[in-house]
């Protein structure tokens, strides 16, 4: 791994962290704040492509678990595994890599990168969070996906700004997912 490749990294590591701050978008939705911060993880994926994309999550997610307050409302520790967004927070990792993933996975466009931050960024972190916040309350996986549901407007807003994000910067000659696969 290239110093490069380090500084991107963490880059969206800390991109992730302050897409957290914004306390407009710090609103709690059913005891969950909703926050851009998945915005971070769908661009990761996009931007670094799968393996990257995933370490800069996963260095996100340590930090969040070594207690480092980066969370919606400062929050951050062990306990964030016990609540019902442990499993949304876990989802990240996989979730950064599937949307990288299906990015590289042919030519870069607006609607493979649509696709890729839905089925990943949105799928993947549905698929992790639902059933292990109905396994920590005493509400059924049914229960929780449709009280998710409220979430989702928004994460499509979130897909479709990143996959916009991520057109902008290979239109401009930036790199994407797509130059990492080298």
């Amino acid at each position: 791994m290239r110093a490069r490749d380090v500084f991107h990294i963490l880059f969206f590591t800390a991109l992730t962290a302050v897409l957290g701050l914004f306390p407009p978008l710090d609103v709690p939705l059913m005891g969950v704040p909703i926050t851009a911060q998945t915005l971070g993880v769908m661009l990761s994926g996009l931007v670094l492509g799968s393996w990257r994309a995933a370490l800069a999550q996963m260095v996100f997610v340590a930090l969040v678990m070594a207690g480092a307050p980066l969370l919606a409302g400062g929050r951050g520790g062990m306990g964030i595994l016990t609540g019902p967004t442990g499993g949304f927070l876990i989802g990240w990792i996989p979730a950064a890599f599937v949307t990288g993933l299906l990015a590289e996975a042919g030519r870069p466009g607006w609607l493979r990168f649509i696709l890729a931050t839905i089925t990943g960024g949105i799928g993947v972190v549905y698929l992790i969070g639902v059933p292990w916040a109905a396994m920590v309350t005493t509400l059924s996986p049914w229960q929780v996906l449709t009280g998710s549901m409220a979430f989702l407007p928004g994460d499509l807003i979130k897909a479709v700004t990143a996959a916009a994000i991520a057109v902008t910067l290979r239109d401009r000659g930036r790199s994407t997912a797509i130059s990492f696969r080298r």
